[in-house]
């Protein structure tokens, strides 16, 4: 089984994703979704593509360009890894369910198009969209037939999802970089996307449930309800984004202090000092050793605000150098530096709160400078409307000298957006729950599937009309 929706419908939600992820990615310029086929054959077909233009307000639509992934699309036996053909990043996607981020085309050995018609400039990502067999009751009526590579060997037999579609991004020369942030934006809307397409899939499947089987209308309303419901609480993928971009905010904040200061960036030094003390310690435990440092490199690579940064420093590095230091006893002159130098990294995660620090900053006038330091560094526990509204606004005065300042501040307006639709999405869901559930006089059936589809319908509306032009 696969996803098999109405095209009008499956269209319609591609070209959703490509404009969110347009307008969201500055350094993106064209997008395009596949859709994979069921299997075994796994036919990979190009539903639609986008490409905005130099203003980045309007998006062309459409399949211009030539490509074997065309109506009716490219089976799986001519796009897999095969003994004398290039390779595809279409199979690593498919095969492997992970991504490929192709930022040098010369030196990437899947860029199709580098190797067979010599175009340099073809810098993007792919992400396969994943979907669990289970959500899709694969194996429930007949064993499912399993694609095979050209060895013969069986793939996805034990893995717990099968990939639906397939998004590629193409961007600017030089700006796509494996695990940067712009991957992980798009890793976390192929999830949105995957919910979507599973959320339609049911729907649809229940309307024919439905048609069927008349007598059982409201039990195959309150299913398709429920999927819906489903893929509305999901919208915490909103808010986690809405976190990762002011995170993103923070770091360019600390980084502006530390320029200004001309000085070196403390939780750098720490992480580094940290690293360097392990060979030190004698020889052996390298298991706790290595996880020391995958933990200490991995920290660098987030911006939690202080208090969740601190809660992760202590359960992650803090006691993993207790059980270190408890299997490999050191003096006491070494303990007190590896605990002095675990206090000056939790010392840095409120590096870019420092009274004085601030104080010192003069770039930013005095009142906007604390208003940002206390919106960018509060605990965001739940979605805060008014304080993500005050943070658009500082944002909008070119005052603040914050390299992502425009960037940021549309990537938030449409993130509130739809956070606002999806918000009163549920609560439209929930009362249509109630109703189907308390029972109703005859004909609520129809009625409520009618308010569904028309609510789904305010949704897509919403999310359009939200994107920053």
């Amino acid at each position: 089984m696969s996803i098999e929706i109405e095209k009008p419908v499956l269209k319609k939600a591609c070209m959703e994703m490509i404009e969110t992820i347009l307008f969201c990615l500055p350094n993106a310029f064209k997008g395009t979704i596949y859709l994979i086929g069921k299997p075994p054959d796994l036919i990979a077909e190009r539903i639609t593509s986008g490409i905005i233009d130099d203003g980045r307000g309007k998006i062309s639509w459409g399949l211009p360009v030539k490509s074997g992934y065309n109506t009716p699309g490219k089976p799986w036996v001519e796009y897999r890894d095969q003994d004398g053909r290039p390779l595809e990043a279409m199979c690593w996607c498919v095969e492997k369910q992970k991504s490929w981020t192709s930022e040098d085309p010369e030196k990437d050995a899947r860029n199709l198009r580098f190797h067979v018609e010599g175009i340099t400039e073809d810098f993007h990502h792919m992400e396969p969209v994943l979907v669990l067999k289970s959500d899709l009751k694969l194996d429930m009526h007949s064993p499912l037939k399993y694609p095979k590579d050209h060895k013969g060997n069986i793939i996805w037999i034990h893995n717990d999802y099968i990939v639906v579609a397939v998004i590629k991004i193409h961007f600017h020369p030089f700006t796509i970089k494996i695990g940067s942030h712009e991957t992980r934006v798009i890793k976390k809307l192929s999830r949105s996307l995957g919910t979507e397409l599973l959320s339609y899939q049911l729907r649809q499947d229940s309307m024919r449930t439905m048609e069927r089987l008349a007598a059982d209308r409201l039990n195959a309303c309150n299913i398709l309800a429920d999927s819906l419901r489903n893929a509305i609480t999901k919208s915490g993928l909103i808010f986690s984004l809405v976190k990762q971009e002011i995170g993103y905010l923070r770091d360019q904040w600390e980084q502006a202090l530390i320029e200004d200061r001309k000085d070196n960036n403390m939780k750098v030094e720490a992480i580094k000092d940290l690293n360097e003390m392990l060979p030190s310690l004698g020889e052996g435990y390298e298991d706790l050793k290595e996880g020391l440092v995958d933990a200490q490199n991995k920290f660098l690579k987030l911006s939690l605000p202080p208090e969740k940064g601190e809660n992760w420093v202590c359960m992650q590095i803090e006691e993993r150098w207790k059980d270190l230091l408890y299997e490999c006893p050191q003096d006491d002159h070494k303990r007190r530096v590896i605990w002095e130098t675990i206090d000056k990294l939790k010392k840095s995660l409120r590096f870019g709160q420092d009274p004085d620090i601030i104080a010192n900053y003069d770039k930013i006038p005095e009142e906007l400078k604390w208003e940002w330091v206390n919106l960018i560094y509060r605990n965001n526990d739940r979605f805060d409307d008014s304080a993500l509204d005050r943070l658009i606004k500082i944002l909008a005065n070119p005052i603040l000298t914050i390299p992502s300042r425009e960037k940021s501040r549309k990537t938030l307006t449409q993130l509130k957006a739809l956070a606002q639709t999806m918000s009163q999405l549920e609560q439209n869901t929930n009362f249509l729950l109630d109703k189907v559930l308390n029972g109703g006089e005859k004909g609520l059936t129809s009625r409520v599937l009618k308010n569904i589809t028309l609510n789904s319908e305010a949704h897509a509306t919403s999310t359009n009309s939200s994107i920053p032009l």
